[in-house]
């Protein structure tokens, strides 16, 4: 395990971020230069999840060696069970299971002490059991789907709070977290202001350009917007002060 401290997340950016979509985030992050930051197979488990923000707690999976991935393995020292022990409130668990989708990572009653430890959610390029108990836990879950076999049918735990692959997305402890209808998405910590500022213009004027469509204004030269659009919307700006 790693001794990485969970940074605290103010609550200016996580209001900031609850009126922010992933694909908004997806659009800022590719103008700066990342393209790899939405996580394969992270579905919302049940619709009409609420959006979730938090730091990244990272888990991580390898394939299952028959000597090491056995039902004693649940309680030795390093098992999901010590991890989720180390969760702070607040945190998104995110688990590298290697997409792996026959041998779900966990199931009801480690979802219930998730929540019960007030850990915001769970996302997974893997899968989970004990579907309808974990559903009935309310832990917002986004994963690849379900399967009735245990971790230790397919999969390894190793260690936790260390760099991991999910998704085909490189998480590091203490990135950002964001969920929605779309899946999840990765800041990385450090970009977290300039990402907050740029989303949130991305959104004011996507949302300016959505009135323009509504109004029956033609795409071309509307969305991306050209210099006269963007003159447009500046002076729209300034009129609501």
């Amino acid at each position: 395990m790693s001794d990485v401290a969970v940074l605290p997340l103010n609550e200016k950016a996580i209001a900031a971020l609850r009126h922010v979509s992933t694909a908004t985030l997806t659009t800022v992050l590719l103008k700066k230069g990342l393209r790899n930051v939405w996580m394969r197979h992270t579905r919302p488990l049940q619709p009409n999840q609420a959006r979730q923000i938090g730091r990244a707690f990272t888990l991580r999976f390898v394939p299952a060696r028959e000597d090491l991935a056995t039902p004693a393995s649940w309680a030795a020292p390093m098992s999901t069970r010590a991890a989720i022990e180390a969760m702070p409130p607040g945190v998104i668990a995110v688990v590298d299971a290697m997409g792996v989708d026959y041998a779900g990572i966990c199931g009801d009653i480690l979802c219930a002490r998730m929540r019960r430890r007030e850990v915001a959610a769970l996302v997974t390029d893997g899968v989970v059991r004990d579907v309808a108990g974990v559903l009935a836990t309310g832990l917002p879950v986004w994963c690849q789907g379900v399967a009735a076999p245990p971790s230790v049918a397919g999969l390894t735990f190793v260690n936790w709070q260390e760099p991991i692959g999910c998704g085909g997305v490189a998480v590091y402890p203490n990135d950002v977290i964001v969920t929605d209808a779309d899946g999840a998405v990765l800041i990385p910590a450090a970009l977290l202001d300039e990402v907050i500022d740029a989303s949130i213009e991305q959104e004011r004027l996507e949302g300016w350009i959505m009135q323009q469509v509504e109004a029956g204004i033609e795409l071309p030269g509307l969305y991306p917007p050209n210099d006269a659009t963007k003159a447009r919307y500046e002076a729209w700006k300034r009129e609501r002060g």
